[in-house]
Order: structure tokens, then C-alpha cells, then sequence
């Protein structure tokens, strides 16, 4: 009886938790977009410029991982460092966060494309079989063989700018980028020269 009556209490509470965590709202995540984001991100996520990432149809938890580590807490440095996202993500909420990257996960993404018709087959090797003499895995192994991401590690790469991905690949064989799980990235990026970069990048781009 008491064990009976142990589980149930268990599970009611287990009910409140659930109850106390509120759905994303959509509305409020636009609204923030619009007066935070839309300035290098574009009111929808669709950034128009190589330098910022496109954020539209981006794996929300993913979002939200990088908002969180792009501030700082308990007088600790952010965990990802970068001068202009530290700033916008401060004035964001948990609850900003979590709205705002629902809001861009569900827009449409308006993907770029591939330019270096020379290097595709180069790049889409690199994507789908990595190269086994230097030991460097498959990118497809992690972000899945369109490039649509794994929640909420791994990040939806396809249709991403080249420039903007090749960017953050060399920031993480640099170190100057750190935030990624075990130091997965930082230790695959390492093992990368730039026209390997350039190359898986700009087939990426073009990914659907």
C-alpha cells in the first residue's frame, strides 16, 4: 500500500513539472526577432549576408544552446565567445531564448547555393565518406546524409552560406571557437586544410 501510494505521488508530481513547462510562443518569438535579430538575421531567419548564418529552419534546441552560451552567467565568461552575439543574447531571457528559437525553426529556410563547380565532388566525398587516410569521419555521420542536423547537438548545415560554415570551421581548428560537444568539431576541424574547408563548404551551400 505504501509503495502504492509512493509511485502515485511520484507521479503526480512528475504531471506538475510538466505542466510548469510552458510551450514556445511563437508570437513572442517573432516579436524578438524583429527587434533584435532582424538586423543581421533578417526579420525570418534568412540572413543576407555570408558573415551571419542563416537561422531559418535551424533545429530549435540547437538555437537555443547558442544563445544560452553566448552569454555570460554567475560571472563566468560565455562559453561561446563572439563580440556582437554576447551583447544581443544579454538582453535576452530564458524564455526569449526558447521562444525565438522555435520561431526561427519554423520558418522557411531560403537556402544558398553551391558556386565551385570544380570542387562539388570533392566536397561531396568529403561530406559522405570523410578521408579515412587522416583519420577524418564523414560530416554526414553527425549532420545526416541531407544535412538536416541531429537535436540538438548537431546543427541543420544545408543550404547554410559556405562562407559562414567555413568560418566557424576554422575558428574551431583555431580554438577561437570552443563550445562544441567532447571537442568533436575542434578535433575534426584540426585535421582540415583550408581547401578541404572550402570545398565541404561550399558543397554544404548547396545540400538539399
Amino acid at each position: 500500500m505504501l509503495k502504492r501510494s509512493l509511485l502515485l505521488s511520484l507521479f503526480l508530481a512528475a504531471g506538475s513539472v510538466q505542466a510548469e513547462q510552458k510551450a514556445p510562443d511563437l508570437e513572442k518569438g517573432k516579436l524578438t526577432a524583429e527587434g533584435i535579430c532582424a538586423g543581421c538575421h533578417n526579420p525570418d531567419g534568412n540572413s543576407p549576408l555570408p558573415a551571419n548564418p542563416k537561422l531559418a529552419g535551424q533545429i530549435p534546441e540547437y538555437l537555443a544552446k547558442q544563445l544560452t552560451e553566448f552569454k555570460s552567467a554567475d560571472g563566468n565568461p560565455p562559453v561561446r565567445v563572439n563580440a556582437v552575439m554576447n551583447g544581443m543574447a544579454m538582453a535576452l531571457t530564458d524564455e526569449d531564448v526558447i521562444n525565438v528559437a522555435h520561431y526561427f525553426g519554423s520558418q522557411t529556410l531560403q537556402p544558398a547555393v553551391a558556386k565551385n563547380g570544380e570542387t562539388i565532388e570533392w566536397g561531396q566525398k568529403l561530406w559522405r565518406a570523410g578521408d579515412a587516410t587522416k583519420g577524418l569521419p564523414a560530416c554526414a555521420a553527425c549532420h545526416g546524409p541531407a544535412g538536416k542536423g541531429l537535436p540538438a547537438q548537431f546543427p541543420r548545415l544545408s543550404g547554410q552560406f559556405a562562407e559562414y560554415t567555413a568560418a566557424q570551421l576554422k575558428a574551431f581548428r583555431a580554438g577561437e571557437r570552443a563550445n562544441d560537444p567532447a571537442k568533436m568539431m575542434q578535433m575534426i576541424a584540426l585535421k582540415m586544410t583550408d581547401k578541404e574547408i572550402e570545398a565541404v563548404s561550399d558543397f554544404i551551400a548547396g545540400l538539399r
